[in-house]
């Protein structure tokens, strides 16, 4: 039997055992692969006529757990989509079954009924298969007519900046067949305005990202105007050419494959640009707007417009915002870092400095943010092949300060106390110099 189809008979037991209920408590993250599990698992269960309630969290911890059990009998189900795996202890204090749905790497022996995790049977959940499409793989055994939900898991993949192989590949194999996405080569960017798009996105981050004046300047010397949508091939290869000579001067081989070349159309989905539908996702989850992100999910209508001035606001203040935190990075022995406080994105400020600016060494952003300081860790996959694990360094570090962490190995977070940036960091600096080789002299 292969990896992947000892994958779907996880899932098979999970939507067995989901179809034994007819209520369930689903509990999902709040990033863009979070939100996307959240909106596959919703529509599953309104169509198998399970009734359900849905929490979004920016993380698992013991008032999620209490707020779970204050409104659950035992005899009813727990889903907890995109979290679970690195925390057996506190799934145990469920006092109902409990399913996972996840894709982080498994922390000891869970307690769980079922727990669906690719890492459980070889296949790498950092890079080949995100919640959501962990959740895809349940909701297609509930039904075959849940194909249509594989947009949803491919657009939550794209989220977590993962690679089409193993499972991803299959879920998108399904997906092309079925008709639910189509493909335009070219810029992996949101659709829209050229000036507009190139100025406020950060993915990829130009030289020119942020200046609208220098983007129009850059295009008029292509020759190129209007929406990008509406660019002939001829011309959007021209355009892909010249940010890749801008990219090549500094950003990682990896950043470069990323943003050049296959755009998916989630044809089935109300925002068909993966890019923009993710942006609107992740801009929703940072404002906690969770609300507006399921009913895109859910493919209300009506929602569309505020959700896509929503993340054009959004997008445009992160790119300044991103602007501004970089002058202030700093070096340690092994990691580049920043210390900031009310950062808007601190996942998206950490991931443009190692793919675009430092991709030699790991990122580490903290944040001061709700009397917390919240822990922000980017690596590449070069990094990680050569020994880098961000999520046993945020885990040992943050657990020597007082806080927690964990995540992949490739992009990990933590939380800890006030006062202890400079304590945490020169653990992680260690820890992290003790997994990379030494650059040679």
């Amino acid at each position: 039997m292969s990896e992947l189809e000892k994958l779907i008979n996880l899932a098979k037991n999970a939507a067995e055992k989901i179809r034994k209920h007819r209520f369930a408590r689903v509990v999902s993250h709040n990033d863009a692969d979070g939100l996307t599990s959240a909106g596959i698992m919703a529509q599953a269960l309104l169509r198998a006529g399970i009734c359900f309630q849905l929490s979004i969290v920016g993380r698992l911890d013991e008032a999620v757990i209490d707020e779970v059990n204050k409104g659950i009998s035992r005899d009813e189900l727990v889903i907890f989509c995109d979290m679970g795996s690195g925390q057996p202890e506190l799934i145990g204090k469920v006092a109902a079954d409990v399913i996972v749905l996840d894709h982080h790497l498994p922390v000891g022996q869970s307690p769980a009924k079922v727990v669906v995790n690719a890492h459980l049977v070889g296949i790498d959940g950092a890079t080949d298969i995100s919640a959501s499409g962990t959740c895809y793989l349940v909701a297609r055994e509930l039904s075959l007519n849940n194909i249509d939900l594989a947009g949803l898991a491919i657009a939550g993949a794209v989220g977590d900046k993962q690679l089409f192989q193993t499972a991803n590949a299959f879920i998108l194999e399904e997906a092309l067949k079925a008709g639910i996405i189509s493909v335009r080569k070219g810029l992996k960017v949101g659709d829209g305005d050229l000036v507009d798009v190139l100025t406020r996105t950060t993915e990829p981050f130009l030289d020119i990202t942020g200046y609208p004046e220098k983007v129009k300047e850059f295009l008029d010397q292509l020759e190129l105007s209007g929406k990008i949508e509406d660019l002939s091939e001829e011309e959007m290869s021209r355009l892909a050419n010249a940010v890749a000579l801008k990219l090549v001067r500094q950003a990682s081989p990896e950043a470069i494959e990323a943003v050049i070349g296959e755009v998916l159309l989630l044809d089935r989905e109300l925002v068909r640009n993966v890019y923009d539908f993710i942006s609107i996702l992740n801009t929703c989850g940072k404002q906690k707007i969770y609300g507006l992100a399921i009913s895109l999910c859910l493919k209300d209508q009506e929602i569309i417009n505020e959700a896509l001035s929503l993340k054009n606001e959004h997008e445009k203040k992160l790119a300044l915002d991103i602007r501004e935190n970089i002058e202030k990075t700093r070096k340690g022995e092994n990691l580049w870092y920043v210390i900031t406080v009310d950062a808007l994105s601190t996942g998206s400020l950490a991931s443009t400095v190692v793919r675009y600016l430092h991709p030699e060494l790991p990122f580490i952003c903290i944040n001061e943010s709700e009397g917390i300081l919240k822990v922000s860790a980017r690596g590449t996959r070069e990094l990680v092949s050569k020994g880098l694990d961000l999520a046993f360094a945020m885990r040992e570090a943050a657990g020597a300060v007082g806080g927690s962490g964990g995540g992949h190995s490739v992009a990990s977070g933590a939380a800890i106390p006030i006062g202890t940036a400079e304590e945490f960091l020169n653990i992680a600096d260690q820890i992290i110099g003790g997994q990379l080789p030494k650059p040679e002299k």
